[in-house]
C-alpha cells in the first residue's frame, strides 16, 4: 500500500479480485467505470460472497476439491506465481496443498481469507463475522 492508498480489491469491494466477465453478480455497483478489468461491488459482503460463490463452483461443478486445483484455476500460472500462491494458502489453513478440502463455512472462511490477503497483499480488512456472513450466503 503506497501513499495510504487502499489496495484495488478493497476500493472496488472485490477483495478476491474477480475479473469483469458477462456474469452479473448480487450486488455489483451498477456504475462498473471505476475499474476496466475487475468488478466493482456495492459493499464488501458482495465481494466476498461473490468470491465464495466463485469458489464454491469450482468445488462443486469443476470438482477442485484441493487448494492447488482451486488456485490453479483461480490464479492461472500466466498471470500469477501460482505455486507461491498454493503455498501461501496453504499454509494459511494449514493442510497440504493437495489435500480434499470440506465444503463447509469455516473452510470456506479460512480460504477467502487466506485468498484475500494474498490478492491484496496485506493483513484482514474485514471482521470475522462479515467472512461468515458471505460464506454462509455463498454456500446456502
Amino acid at each position: 500500500m503506497t501513499g495510504g492508498r487502499l489496495p484495488r480489491g478493497i476500493r472496488n469491494h472485490n477483495p478476491g479480485n474477480i475479473r469483469r466477465t458477462a456474469t452479473l453478480w448480487r450486488g455489483m455497483s451498477v456504475d462498473q467505470s471505476a475499474d476496466p478489468a475487475f468488478i466493482v461491488f456495492q459493499e464488501p459482503l458482495w465481494g466476498l460472497r461473490a468470491l465464495g460463490r466463485l469458489l464454491r463452483t469450482y468445488y462443486d461443478i469443476y470438482h477442485c476439491r484441493t487448494i492447488a486445483a482451486i488456485i490453479d484455476r483461480y490464479a492461472p500460472p500466466t498471470e500469477n506465481d501460482t505455486a507461491a500462491y498454493r503455498a501461501s494458502v496453504a499454509a494459511a489453513l494449514r493442510v497440504a496443498v493437495d489435500q480434499p478440502l470440506v465444503r463447509d463455512v469455516p473452510t470456506w472462511v479460512g480460504l477467502m481469507q487466506a485468498i484475500v490477503r494474498h490478492e491484496n497483499g496485506v493483513g484482514d480488512y474485514y471482521s470475522p463475522d462479515l467472512y461468515r456472513s458471505a460464506a454462509q450466503m455463498a454456500l446456502d
